[in-house]
């Protein structure tokens, strides 16, 4: 490969300088001083301080789990079963300290635990799996808190006295001193221990950014959050996108054959026939014109039932009045064209994502079509509502005061608006005891990471 050229004068300028400069294995430019190491060498004061609390902080971890362990061998008492729980919530905040504590000094990211959902009152209470790994934490850190935080202290104070010989040089008698195991007697060996303090107080953050990669994994693995759970989690939903995915897949490919059976039975025959009666008009327009206004005044049947045919077709596609004025005008005249009184409810609901509303319509449409089908009910009613809770989403709940009985495991509409609907992560539920009523609630989850229209 050539190389740049240069520019004329022969000097480079910064854009082939930088082209031209050798890159080494590790990605740095020969020459340039490391900024890594410069700043690993900043980040490592905060990494020596985390050590230097250690002293501090075991202290606490030693009391909390000998608490655990003094209740747990109470256990065959009362007293013992009620101090566990005390104990254990010590051991959950002192553990949250500890994530906060490497994470602030250190700048490591860890991830606080998942909270447990729909878990029993006495689970939370004495068998929480995130106190108990936190109580493991704390006698791991209570050990080699005590041992590793005593070690740096005394590797700083050692560091720190030698780094201030010069201050207290003129105190030192003449017959030398003794500094722990090192004798210190005359200007040369002074030098040479300060020149020592020096580098061992330079070379402590180092040391100590290498000494808390063991706190900083401690922490993950007990603290933070379970990555096997996290997994558990991911691939449960890599199973659930791919069934919804197919189910998706299913759902279209079944709506365009619907679509294309519909077309080609009813709009596109009736067509034809218009198309053949306004022919043989036209041909007995002269010779026979009662015949022909015959022929006009049937094709005009046609196109009206054609018009009806294509209505019928284009049920459960999201109408123009959806798109323009959302899911209340929307509704209120799918409403008005059902065979039963019908009262929707969908005040305050506003514009929400154009997919999401397009399938809240589709649960309605369906859920009043099987309505009016086989209920025999005599009235219904469509309630929308938004909830903002954790998740925020949209309800579609459909009521009717029929006969019940409605099945989704039947091979019904219902399992089409069941595919509809977890295509978003929604869920869908009927509830149809036999003698009613039935009730259709679908939940469709609003995404917040885009603007609502």
């Amino acid at each position: 490969m050539s190389s740049p050229a240069l520019p004329v004068g022969g000097r480079p300028t910064p854009e082939t300088a930088g082209a031209q400069a050798p890159v080494s294995s590790t990605g740095s430019v020969p020459g340039q001083p490391r900024a890594g190491i410069l700043r690993r060498w900043t980040k490592g004061w905060g990494d020596l301080a985390l050590l230097l609390t250690h002293t501090v902080t075991a202290w606490f971890a030693l009391g909390a789990w000998l608490l655990l362990l003094g209740a747990i061998a109470a256990i065959s008492g009362v007293i013992g079963i009620v101090l566990i729980i005390p104990a254990l919530w010590l051991c959950r905040v002192l553990g949250v300290a500890e994530r906060h504590r490497v994470s602030a000094l250190t700048g490591a990211q860890i991830a606080a635990p998942t909270p447990p959902v729909g878990q029993p009152l006495w689970q939370r209470l004495w068998l929480d799996k995130d106190s108990w790994r936190a109580a493991a934490y704390l006698v791991l850190h209570s050990m080699w808190g005590l041992a590793i935080g005593f070690t740096m202290l005394v590797a700083a104070a050692f560091a720190l006295t030698l780094v201030a010989l010069p201050l207290y040089a003129g105190s030192i008698p003449d017959d030398g001193l003794s500094l722990w195991l090192v004798r210190v007697d005359g200007l040369a060996e002074l030098t040479a221990l300060w020149l020592v303090g020096v580098l061992a107080l330079l070379a402590l953050p180092l040391l100590s950014s290498l000494v808390t990669q063991v706190d900083v994994r401690l922490a993950r693995w007990l603290l933070g959050r379970d990555e096997t759970q996290v997994m558990r989690a991911l691939s449960d939903r890599v199973d659930t996108l791919t069934s919804t995915r197919q189910e998706t897949v299913d759902s279209v490919e079944s709506e365009r054959r619907r679509i294309e059976r519909d077309l080609h039975d009813g709009p596109q025959q009736r067509l034809v026939a218009i198309a053949m009666s306004l022919g043989m008009a036209r041909d007995a327009i002269r010779s026979d014109p009662d015949a022909a206004s015959e022929l006009l005044d049937e094709a005009h049947a046609s196109a009206k039932e054609a018009i009806v045919e294509m209505r019928h077709v284009a049920r459960g596609i999201a109408p123009p009045v959806l798109t323009d004025r959302g899911l209340d005008a929307a509704l209120s005249a799918l409403a008005s064209r059902s065979p039963i009184p019908v009262e929707v409810r969908a005040d305050g609901v506003g514009r929400v994502d154009p997919t999401v509303e397009a399938i809240a319509y589709f649960v309605a449409s369906e859920g009043l079509t099987n309505v009016a089908k086989h209920s025999r009910a005599c009235r219904a009613m469509v309630d929308v509502m938004t909830s903002h809770g954790e998740q925020p989403a949209l309800i579609v709940r459909v009521t009717d005061d029929g006969v019940g009985g409605a099945d989704p495991s039947l091979g019904t509409g219902l399992t089409g608006l069941r595919q509809r609907v977890r295509s978003v992560d929604g869920e869908l539920e009927v509830s149809s005891p036999p003698g009613g009523p039935t009730t259709l609630t679908a939940t469709l989850p609003l995404r917040t990471d885009r603007s609502q229209s």
